[in-house]
């Protein structure tokens, strides 16, 4: 319809693509759920991304139902062994704050953050964490 056609000639084309399963939000969601996560990316931030993206909210919750729990914390372990050596680099005083920072921006809750902070910052050797 943004183009020009029709409403009724644009609802007869979306039906066949929804008919032939070409428009299927719950399996992009899916999909989008598990490439960025898979990519270091925490709920809070995959959850902003799809609803920007015109995903309707309980096809994200379905989505998001398995990024709970440990898997969270494990993904957050393995950003931050990533980051936390160039952070350290840097100006190690601010180590911890840029990190913190890193973690919430890529989506990780409060909660996850703290634990990854408390495990990894102050430790001599990053694999630590």
């Amino acid at each position: 319809m943004r183009r020009g056609a029709p409403r009724a000639v644009a609802a007869e084309v979306v039906a066949e693509l929804v008919g032939r399963g070409y428009v299927d939000d719950a399996a992009f969601a899916r999909h989008w759920v598990l490439t960025r996560a898979a990519r270091g990316y925490g709920a809070a931030r995959l959850r902003a991304e799809l609803r920007a993206r015109g995903v309707p909210a309980p096809l994200i919750d379905a989505a998001l139902a398995a990024l709970e729990g440990d898997d969270q914390l494990e993904q957050a372990r393995a950003v931050a062994r990533r980051r936390l050596p160039a952070l350290r680099r840097g100006k190690p005083e601010r180590a911890a704050a840029r990190l913190r920072d890193h973690l919430t921006r890529r989506g990780y809750p409060a909660s996850v953050v703290a634990r990854v902070l408390k495990e990894c910052v102050g430790v001599g050797d990053a694999d630590e964490c």
